[in-house]
């Protein structure tokens, strides 16, 4: 009996493949997109990071962005360099005050040392005070209670006195920075019948002290303020009459930055 299903045509064999859900079509985009947001967010944070920093740190990256070649990290400090051009043509102020710190700080390690060379001030050296202020360095010669730079009640220098001031004369003398002197008194008042005040006698015993360390080694002009400022800045204020705060104080000041390149400028012709 013939088969029954050779009636029939051989039906084609057809292979159905499953598509898969939309997730395996799009899995890929949003990690681009991700990526995107990221890197964008990175470069957000980085400028406001930049903007918030010193004027020096802004300078680094501009210059580094400028030329890339001129910067390389140094294996013994580990810091960045700037370019050639940069160093030579800009100086970033906080570089410049740091060097002029560093100067001060040098000459009055250089004073201290010549006071301790000589047996006859090294009993004075504890009313010789040298600290860095925002003006510049300050030197005071501090009245002691048994020993002094000025007479009593005037504006004549002891010969020891005069001896500091020449040491300091001579060290100040090489700078270029300008000074300013200071005269102090305690609250003790000091009148006479012609009107002669504190106020006098400080301003007169800041000028003997000018006139000693221009003699002795202070350039012309090098000198730009005179003050007497009586007791009105007392050192020691819970006690007006304290001896320390009959002082004479010498400041040199920080040089501005316009000055010193043209004196470097000067320097080179």
């Amino acid at each position: 009996m013939p088969d029954a299903r050779s009636h029939h045509k051989e039906q084609p064999i057809r292979i159905v493949r499953k598509k898969k859900g939309h997730a395996g079509h799009h899995g890929g985009a949003w990690k681009v997109a991700y990526a995107d947001f990221v890197t964008a967010m990175m470069a957000l944070f980085i400028v406001l990071w930049i903007i918030g920093q010193s004027k020096q740190i802004r300078e680094y990256v501009a210059n580094y962005f400028k030329d890339p070649g001129a910067f390389f990290e140094n294996t013994s400090g580990g810091r960045a360099l700037q370019s050639e051009h940069t160093m030579t043509s800009e100086t970033p102020v906080d570089e410049f005050l740091k060097r002029q710190k560093e100067r001060l700080e040098d000459v009055a390690s250089k004073i201290t040392d010549a006071l301790k060379k000589e047996p006859a001030l090294r009993g004075l050296m504890d009313q010789v005070k040298m600290e860095i202020v925002k003006e510049g360095l300050r030197i005071e010669l501090l009245e002691g209670s048994h020993s002094f730079f000025f007479d009593i009640g005037s504006a004549q220098l002891n010969p020891q006195a005069i001896e500091i001031l020449t040491l300091i004369a001579q060290q100040v003398g090489k700078l270029p920075n300008t000074i300013i002197i200071e005269g102090h008194t305690d609250s003790r008042q000091y009148a006479r019948a012609d009107g002669y005040t504190n106020f006098e006698l400080s301003a007169d015993r800041a000028n003997s002290a000018r006139k000693i360390l221009m003699t002795h080694g202070l350039h012309e002009k090098q000198v730009v303020e005179v003050r007497g400022y009586a007791d009105t800045q007392l050192r020691n204020r819970e006690d007006p009459f304290d001896v320390s705060n009959r002082r004479t104080s010498i400041i040199i000041k920080y040089e501005q930055q316009e000055t010193h390149g043209q004196a470097d400028a000067n320097s080179d012709r």
